[in-house]
């Protein structure tokens, strides 16, 4: 079988397809990729059905080799990409053959970029998904020698494709509706919190991402909650009044206030702010 090697890993590099939903109720979050219109984007790009699993690329990528022929997808946040030191474009497929080096840096936009081969990293699936969950130790963080399994290429001879994608590498809007505790937040506060221009907090992970403000965003009626499900995109307020926006990983239940949800088809620009 042909496998993808790790020569070097300078980034988080983990297996992510769309993840696991549907086992809130066992306390397993969905997880997946955290842009997963990225996953999309690199399935459209190779002519598969999606989802493909592929590797997610946290911040940077490293150093790549495969054992058999296959066209593969760069997708998600831009990085810098040759092919035995030939520039590739980004948002695009490229066949590569075995023993060819792929090199890929860091992040020029947004946090998360992916390397998808054609017919789909081939790891073994559990409950229905390749992804790795680091934040309850399934799977984990490929390292330098590391190789995964791929399913052989389905069309390769299918022409090199490209894509514009979708703007979200440099923040901007995002859609946020009620949530169960919007009504705790006075309309003063709620009123600064959609006035409010955030910033990546230093604190984000694949379980939630901090947002930066000098304003506060605090409510009187919000101490003692009992814990509630919760999910991607719930808008959780800190005792402090910070808030953080819950990403793939996140916990199943919490007893933070939820000032909203921010809309699903927003998470990618979340993500990659």
């Amino acid at each position: 079988m042909t496998v993808l090697k790790i020569i070097r890993a300078d980034g988080i590099l983990t297996v992510q397809d769309m993840g696991r939903p549907g086992h809130l109720a066992a306390g397993l979050s969905r997880g997946g990729a955290m842009d997963r219109l990225a996953v999309l984007e690199a399935a459209a790009l190779l002519g598969g059905k999606a989802p493909l699993a592929g590797l997610e690329m946290a911040g940077a990528g490293g150093e790549f080799t495969v054992t058999g022929a296959t066209r593969i997808a760069l997708t998600g946040a831009p990085m810098t990409a040759t092919l035995d030191g030939e520039p590739l474009r980004w948002n695009a497929s490229h066949p590569v053959l075995p023993g060819q080096i792929l090199r890929i840096g860091g992040a020029r936009a947004g946090v998360y970029g992916y390397l998808t081969p054609a017919g789909g990293i081939a790891s073994e699936p559990w409950l229905g998904s390749r992804s790795a969950h680091l934040s309850i130790a399934i799977g984990g963080a490929l390292l330098r020698g590391d190789a995964v399994p791929i399913t052989e290429d389905p069309d390769p001879a299918r022409p090199a494709q490209g894509l514009a994608p979708e703007p979200r590498f440099d923040g901007g809007t995002v859609r946020v509706i009620d949530g169960p505790h919007t009504a705790l937040f006075s309309d003063a506060v709620l009123e600064d919190f959609y006035a409010t221009a955030f910033r990546r907090g230093a604190r984000g992970n694949r379980q939630g991402i901090q947002l930066e403000a000098e304003v506060r965003f605090t409510s009187a009626h919000a101490k003692g909650l009992a814990s509630d499900l919760i999910g991607p995109g719930d808008v959780q307020m800190t005792g402090d009044g910070v808030p953080y926006i819950l990403m793939a990983e996140c916990q199943t239940v919490g007893g933070y206030p939820r000032i909203g949800t921010v809309l699903p088809a927003d998470l990618p620009r979340v993500a990659q702010a």
